[in-house]
């Protein structure tokens, strides 16, 4: 039992207390040592006290800085590490008819500006009874938000960056169709205490319930999205690049930029979303890819490259990839120029001659189907015709050798030795009839 210094001749209630229970923070009537305090209109509102254990008795009882004769402050609850205080207020800012609210607890036993804890949280109408859990969850209650009837008592998490997971109603049968509030609960037994008017049971207006939490609210889903930016040939790490991440409407989300060793990190984003990604470096194409993210919590990490957007060539290179030239393909059993293959070989054409020095070994493959002695002479003539094409559209024959590979350097496990069957598809056969073009000499 508590002295009267505490137990006043007004009502006192929700006390919350620090670990070493030498603290408490209670709600009480607007009432102090022995003088009551009035708004305008004569009424006698909450405000929050504060009072030191000092051996087996509670003294210095004050009220809290932000306390206000005009407006309520009431129902107090502390944070995990005991450096945030939360309450109820209809205080200035106030979203409804009271808002929940957070103020920092310094060292010195002062406190810092309270915060709006914001509309995810906060209604039009009733938000109160906050309580924070060892688990850093806030359960309230609230008439706002979606609920069986009266006030509800919902939970969210309180994340580390500031922000708030999703309001969650905990249900029945902590919630019923009547008033439900003032929930507490122990992290670790999953017993707590609720208060309630519901009239099936009740003792008196409003009655205290036990309960045992048997199954615990799902988490919030979390996913991290973060990736590195690499250059397309080299595989290199790009510092520097401008990340954009924007929702699958276009919109824009967030901007960062890839640190030293080419990485990037977004945070927390939605799960279960489609999100596009766009990285812009001066020098580079710009290169935008899609990102599913997934139902459940975790890491999405992308990888993504960017191609300079005027590649440097060396002997050695070939000339297709320096350029960012399509394949050229040839059809099964074929070696006469397709129309998209000509396409491409016209911009062959055109760098040879803005490179007039520049010299050309065509080397051209097949598949595996076939003897390897055929596919050698079919390679062969895949090249010839490839080096026939390049000199009647302006080459030079001197600046141009060539060989056909058969099937000798495939560019995947498409191989058909030694039974010449292969369970490759079309397209994957179809990706080892190609010509290449290795600059010899620039």
């Amino acid at each position: 039992k508590f002295s009267k210094s505490v137990a006043s001749k007004y009502h006192e209630s929700t006390p919350a207390f620090t670990k070493d229970g030498n603290t408490m923070y209670f709600t009480r009537n607007n009432y102090l040592n022995g003088k009551k305090g009035k708004n305008s209109e004569q009424t006698i509102l909450l405000k929050i006290y504060r009072a030191k254990k000092e051996g087996d008795k509670w003294t210095n009882i004050e009220e809290l800085p932000f306390n206000n004769d005009n407006y309520s402050v009431a129902h107090p609850a502390l944070s995990a590490d005991e450096k945030t205080l939360y309450f109820a207020s209809d205080m200035p800012g106030t979203l409804g008819a009271s808002d929940i609210f957070k103020v920092s607890i310094n060292a010195d036993g002062s406190f810092g500006t309270p915060m709006n804890l914001g509309n995810k949280i906060n209604t039009e109408a009733r938000e109160t009874f906050p309580f924070i859990s060892k688990d850093n969850e806030l359960y309230f209650a609230s008439d706002g938000h979606p609920g069986l009837g009266g006030l509800d008592v919902f939970v969210t998490e309180l994340k580390e960056d500031g922000t708030v997971g999703s309001i969650k109603n905990v249900g029945e049968p902590v919630n019923s169709s009547m008033d439900d509030f003032a929930l507490i609960i122990d992290a670790q037994s999953k017993r707590g205490f609720v208060s309630s008017n519901r009239k099936e049971d009740n003792l008196g207006y409003d009655d205290i319930y036990k309960f045992l939490e048997t199954a615990s609210i799902p988490k919030d889903c979390e996913q991290q999205l973060k990736g590195i930016v690499v250059d397309f040939d080299s595989q290199e790490p790009i510092a520097s690049a401008n990340v954009t991440l924007f929702d699958n409407s276009g919109n824009k989300i967030k901007t960062v930029t890839s640190d030293a060793n080419g990485k990037y990190d977004f945070g927390t984003v939605e799960c279960d979303t489609k999100l596009k990604i766009r990285v812009e470096k001066p020098d580079f194409n710009t290169n935008e890819i899609t990102v599913t993210i997934p139902k459940e919590s975790g890491i999405t990490d992308s990888k993504i490259t960017l191609e300079l957007t005027e590649k440097p060539m060396k002997p050695g290179d070939d000339l297709r990839n320096a350029l960012g030239i399509d394949i050229i393909y040839f059809d099964l059993d074929k070696s006469n120029i397709r129309p998209d293959a000509a396409v491409e070989l016209a911009k062959i054409v055109e760098v040879m001659k803005q490179y007039p020095n520049m010299h050309i070994d065509v080397r051209s493959h097949t598949d595996c189907r076939q003897t390897a002695k055929y596919n050698e002479a079919l390679s062969d003539r895949r090249a010839k015709s490839t080096i026939a094409w390049l000199v009647k559209n302006g080459i030079a024959k001197d600046r141009l050798t060539g060989k056909g590979y058969g099937e000798s350097k495939l560019v995947n496990d498409c191989g058909c030795e030694p039974t010449n069957q292969s369970n490759c598809t079309e397209e994957q056969h179809q990706k080892n009839r190609r010509s290449e073009f290795i600059i010899v000499k620039l």
